[in-house]
């Protein structure tokens, strides 16, 4: 059995986070299942490193792994 999911089992507007290497900021939180306001504190307090981009911030999966690996 195969853990490939088909494009029209996806919900419209949902993406498929393992396969995304940068995450903006709601992408990250649902992948860490935290949400957005959490993943800002942690930020703040420097737990991780975002990357901005035009006033948004973006985050490597990479290094969420390795965050929660970490703890």
């Amino acid at each position: 059995m195969t853990n490939i999911i088909d494009a029209t089992e996806l919900e419209p507007g949902q993406v498929e986070l393992d396969r995304l290497t940068w995450m903006n900021c709601n992408e990250a939180a649902t992948y860490l299942r935290k949400s957005p306001n959490a993943l800002r504190i942690m930020v703040s307090r420097g737990y991780i490193r975002p990357r901005r981009l035009r006033r948004r911030l973006y985050f490597r999966k990479v290094e969420l792994d390795r965050m929660l690996e970490s703890n």
